[in-house]
């Protein structure tokens, strides 16, 4: 059999098919990924959309460039640190946020930042795509246009009851008139399994966007529709926000790890935790204790609790916030956590009053026959349930993940990011890409990308073994575990003193979705918690 020249992996069949056309059309990796994230905004419209946000790390060795397009959604220019100080009920166990009174960040108006994606899949596609604007457009507009039949996964979450006092999912969905329209039976309960969902809104302002690019939806008649709705109906968002949003290419933050050089994204992007916890683990011999054994549990567990600690005492967006990277990834501080972990001590990490955290997050892999490489991971971080009458697409609920507590790392300020656990990643090995992966999972990424990373490189796993076996995580005192793993094991961490949560679900802590690169060729999968498929060109 030959060896495939190009491959594109993604949790959705339809984007991912749309990604392989674009490459034997003659688009590169660029292309492929764009053009992938617009129809995962058509059918998986609670996931992610072009009003999201995310991280898009790009490899092209042909034009020597290696960067990435981040586009983490800022909050609005009315938004302020104590906005909300004096109506906080908890934070969530895992660290995904703050539970207010009447939920005014999780769900509506309020909960919305300034939409991003958009503008970092044109402004990628532009520097670096090769097909025209309108053709990377076009697969998009067919699926809004035609419908799409609704899958497993995405019938799973959107019956999600909620965890922790946030709000459920179904009630996201019903929120505004639009939303139920769109996505509801007539009795008001989600559409279910094999019920088709048409889009033609969203694929008329697709349209739009096929033909005048970002600026029509940033500062044309689209900024007026949603200018005109967030002003009637009490929202932050304002024309202003909307006309000078620009995204961010940043270098790659790099890390080693056994002689690999793993390439990831800067904060407030999740990548400076993988690295932290990466030169921990360094520290130990992984195989010998045994892939999910209880003592490598125990292990892990420790070092995902340090890093998540140090996220959320010093990792926030740099323009606001000294965050410490030089510290936190370097190998003596790594070292110095590794020795108390060997010491036995154990970490504590505090909660404000303080179930699993909702995944409304996407990723593709794309490598493409030149050797170029797309990681890209992009969200809504939690729907907000707002739709504009007419235009089709929800916005982002990321104003939930704010620190509402002025003065932290993770406090509000007009026009700064939040942080975000997404790190799209590509390892190297020798100078060239061996791995291209990333996640979508909420606070879970980080721990799903690394386990996937580790069952990679500490333990010999092809791409399909490595994102199939059972996870687990630690972002609270508590260790969190697949109902995959186990009970002789969990019984044993809790015999040494620890809380262990057993999931009732065989999946989750995120949905790893990444290829391998070698000599073998390539090998790909896609994390079969959700509906995707790894396709080879």
């Amino acid at each position: 059999m030959p060896k495939s020249k190009g491959m594109i992996c993604a949790p959705q069949p339809e984007a991912a098919e749309a990604g392989v056309e674009i490459l034997r059309a003659g688009g590169n990796a660029v292309d492929a990924a764009i053009a992938c994230a617009l129809v995962q905004t058509v059918v998986d419209p609670l996931m992610c959309g072009i009003a999201g946000f995310g991280s898009m790390g790009i490899y092209l060795p042909g034009r020597a460039e290696h960067l990435y397009v981040d586009f983490h959604s800022p909050a609005p220019r009315a938004a302020r640190p104590d906005m909300w100080e004096n109506i906080i009920q908890s934070e969530a166990r895992d660290g995904y946020g703050f539970i207010l009174d009447g939920n005014v960040n999780d769900v509506g108006y309020q909960s919305i930042c300034v939409p991003a994606s958009l503008a970092a899949y044109h402004e990628a596609h532009r520097n670096f795509g090769t097909l025209p604007w309108s053709e990377i457009v076009q697969p998009a507009i067919a699926w809004a246009e035609s419908g799409w039949t609704v899958r497993p996964h995405v019938h799973f979450f959107w019956s999600d009851p909620g965890m922790m006092g946030r709000v459920p999912t179904p009630d996201r969905i019903a929120h505004t008139p639009a939303s139920r329209a769109l996505y509801c039976r007539p009795d008001g309960s989600p559409k279910r399994v094999g019920d088709t969902v048409r889009n033609p809104d969203y694929a008329e302002v697709l349209r739009r966007i096929a033909a005048g690019g970002a600026d029509v939806f940033y500062r044309g008649e689209i900024a007026e529709q949603i200018e005109a709705d967030m002003r009637a109906n009490g929202g932050l968002i304002s024309r202003q926000d909307l006309r000078d949003y620009r995204p961010r290419r940043t270098a790659p933050l790099w890390g080693e790890y056994r002689g690999y050089r793993i390439a990831t994204n800067q904060p407030p992007g999740g990548g400076i935790m993988l690295v932290e916890m990466l030169n921990m683990l360094e520290q130990f011999d992984l195989a010998a204790l045994g892939h999910n054994s209880t003592a490598y549990i125990r292990l892990v567990a420790e070092v995902m609790k340090r890093a998540t600690i140090d996220k959320d005492r010093f990792v926030g967006d740099p323009d606001f916030f000294d965050v410490p990277v030089e510290q936190l990834t370097g190998r003596p501080y790594a070292a110095q956590l590794a020795a108390e972990i060997q010491g036995g001590v154990r970490a504590e990490v505090e909660r404000f009053n303080a179930g699993f955290t909702q995944k409304d997050t996407t990723q593709i892999s794309v490598i493409d026959a030149a050797g170029n490489c797309v990681s890209m991971t992009h969200s809504l971080g939690m729907p907000s349930g707002v739709i504009t009458p007419g235009l089709g697409f929800m916005y982002n609920g990321c104003m939930a993940v704010f620190d509402p507590r002025p003065g932290r790392a993770g406090s509000i300020a007009p026009g700064k990011a939040r942080f975000s656990s997404v790190c799209p990643s590509i390892v190297f090995c020798d100078g060239r890409p061996c791995l291209v992966i990333g996640a979508p999972g909420a606070t879970q990424i980080a721990m799903g990308v690394l386990q996937a990373t580790l069952n990679v490189l500490d333990f010999g796993m092809s791409m399909t073994e490595a994102v199939v076996a059972p996870r687990f995580s630690a972002t609270s005192n508590a260790i969190d575990i697949s109902n995959r793993i186990p009970r002789s094991v969990s019984r044993a961490l809790e015999s040494d003193g620890y809380e262990v949560v057993r999931s009732p679900y065989t999946f989750g802590f995120a949905a790893v979705h990444g290829i391998r690169i070698g000599d073998f060729g390539l090998d790909g999968a896609a994390d079969p918690g959700h509906d995707g498929v790894a396709l080879a060109v």
